[in-house]
């Protein structure tokens, strides 16, 4: 089975469920191309266990006969990280010797799947999740989706690349020192680094079991969230996790005031081209009508000196401490030496940097008591494969600049793609706020990535337009207007005067047709016809207030109506209609495929 969906097939999770739920794409169909973007993709090192075609598609089957109205990753394929456990692979953490067969799913999993998630398969890493450069693997140093003689990042090499290369819109990373955020600059994606404790780590290896958590790979922030959400929530399976409400994705807050650091604390290791990113991205956000506000950088690099220099390295050791003993050759040279210092820290370092860590824990809340978010790159440059391998413990470290200090310190961050350089190598920027805030980091990291216009991963695809959000209430109901109330036309103040707020302009489902009414002023009616009968109409999504929306819709006259409106991508959105029997002395308009363009034409006319 092959799914013929062409150019215009979804890519989003976004996109994808909307076309499962409309029908115009079912869960087998999106499995199998998935399946045939990863022969076509022919990168074996992307993974190390990839589930039979066969089963997929059965599962997806199976799904689809299933009420999909509340499974909000109803038929999505997604990969997982080979330190994670998914029922039906082994865990192996890119060692063979350490490999097992787990008995049930991580938690994470579990609920991946719960809401409709496809497991197609566990992805290659860095082994025992340890260093950013995703070349420490026996099973090979999966491409860089986006330059082929760049490293792909690590730890988690595999789950950025098959994102970045549109194999699958979501994949699960981890993330200690900076794993779910560099593999994401380098391949152009979204990285989330959800608070410490926020998605339980029930099921996976440990790193570092104080500073681990699963990250999430998406090409949007939307996406990302929506995952975060899916995952969310206390856990009595593991003793780190942590009850942390997850918040509303908000639009844009008014006086947003954004840290960056002071002059001459920035490290780029001579990347000219990444430090004018940087202030390129700064700039963006000033446009955006962020305020800017230095603070003190130094604090936060000797919390990441801490992280390699300090005790927690014997965190990694306990994990493979046994296999050290009894089959050292096992383990990646490089992993072996870093892991191996591990033994030698004793009580009294550990005390002392625990001491130190506190004070340096002090200074961070200090500089967010007037700060909403720090911006810094994502990672200070970016290095090819070839020179990684012949330097591979420092390199390694210079990518953990601004990354290292962030789970010592209990923050979250939103790793963001920021831009393309002249020379085809991707640099992004990370959002990071105290732990509790990722609403907020998602909240203002979509405005920023959307407003790059950046295309999605490597596949050239155009970013979609930002969601309507729930605007600024909680009792906030869109509705869709198709005419003399879109904006600029002649009752478009009606909307306004309700404190109506413009969410996005977009089409509906191709099932309507549009007539121009005799009414005074000039009016369109929207009828919906048999599936595939009709066209998609452009119209606009206003938010309103219950109170607003029960005013608004109070003052309609006939023969206009509200009802569900069906639209292009598959939401539904109360909006207008109109009730057919007036529709005889009406004329057809449909074909100028909506109000303003009738207009238009009528004013030349």
């Amino acid at each position: 089975m092959k799914a013929e969906m062409g150019a215009e097939q979804p890519e989003t999770i976004a996109a994808i469920v909307a076309a499962h739920r409309a029908g115009t794409v079912t869960p087998a169909q999106t499995v199998a191309r998935t399946y045939q973007r990863i022969r076509d993709h022919n990168d074996p090192a992307v993974f190390i266990s990839l589930r039979d075609e066969k089963d997929a598609i059965a599962e997806a089957e199976k799904l689809a006969a299933k009420e999909a109205a509340g499974l909000s990753l109803y038929g999505v394929p997604v990969v997982v990280k080979d330190n994670i456990d998914a029922l039906g692979f082994p865990t192996t953490a890119a060692c063979p010797a350490f490999s097992y067969i787990p008995t049930h799913d991580s938690t994470a999993v579990a609920r991946l799947r719960a809401a409709g998630a496809i497991i197609i398969g566990k992805t290659n890493l860095d082994q025992f999740a340890t260093g950013l450069v995703g070349v420490r693997s026996p099973h090979g140093i999966p491409r860089n989706a986006i330059r082929e003689d760049l490293i792909p990042g690590g730890s988690s090499s595999g789950s950025a690349t098959a994102v970045g290369a549109g194999l699958v819109p979501l994949s699960l990373g981890t993330d200690t020192a900076g794993s779910g955020r560099v593999p994401a600059m380098l391949n152009n994606i979204v990285g989330l680094k959800p608070s410490l404790g926020m998605i339980s780590t029930a099921g996976l290896v440990p790193a570092c079991r104080t500073l681990d958590c699963i990250s999430v790979f998406a090409l949007t922030v939307d996406d990302a969230a929506l995952a975060l959400s899916v995952m969310a929530g206390p856990d009595q399976a593991d003793p780190f996790s942590r009850d942390r409400p997850l918040g509303a994705i908000t639009p844009l807050p008014a006086n947003l005031r954004l840290g960056v650091p002071r002059s001459g604390q920035l490290i780029f290791f001579g990347d000219k081209k990444a430090e004018a990113a940087y202030a390129d991205a700064l700039k963006r956000w000033t446009a955006l009508g962020a305020t800017l506000v230095e603070f003190d950088l130094e604090p936060f690099y000797e919390t990441a000196r801490l992280l390699y220099e300090g005790p927690w390295v014997t965190e990694r050791y306990l994990v493979i401490r046994d296999l050290l003993a009894s089959a050292p050759d096992a383990i990646h040279p490089v992993t072996r030496e870093i892991t191996a210092a591990g033994a030698r820290l004793t009580a009294a370092d550990t005390f002392s940097a625990l001491y130190r860590l506190q004070g340096l824990r002090k200074i961070a809340e200090r500089t967010f008591t007037n700060i909403d978010a720090l911006v810094l790159p994502t990672a200070p440059t970016a290095y090819t494969t070839a020179q990684v391998l012949a330097n591979p413990v420092e390199l390694n470290s210079r990518l953990g600049t601004y990354t290292n200090f962030v789970n010592l310190l209990d923050l979250c961050g939103l790793a963001l793609p920021a831009a393309m350089r002249g020379d085809g190598i991707p640099f992004g920027i990370t959002l990071l706020a105290p732990a509790g805030h990722d609403a907020l980091l998602a909240s203002i990291g979509r405005v920023f990535h959307a407003d790059t216009k950046l295309t999605l991963g490597a596949k050239g695809v155009a970013q979609p337009a930002l969601a309507p959000l729930a605007a600024s209430g909680i009792d906030d109901i869109p509705i869709a207007v198709v005419g003399a109330h879109l904006s600029g036309m002649v009752l478009n103040g009606e909307l306004k005067a309700l404190n109506g707020q413009l969410i996005e302009a977009t089409r509906t489902a191709p099932d309507y047709k549009l007539y121009a009414l005799k009414t005074t002023p000039p009016k369109p009616g929207m009828l919906r016809v048999e599936a595939g009968k009709g066209a998609s109409i452009e119209l606009e999504i206003w938010s309103l207030s219950s109170s607003a929306f029960g005013k608004f819709v109070n003052a309609i006259p006939a023969p206009m109506a509200i009802g569900t409106v069906r639209l292009a991508d598959g939401r539904s959105v109360k909006g207008f209609l109109v009730e057919p029997e007036v529709l005889g002395e009406a004329r057809d308009i449909t074909a100028y495929g909506g109000w303003r363009a009738y207009m238009a034409d009528a004013a030349t006319a």
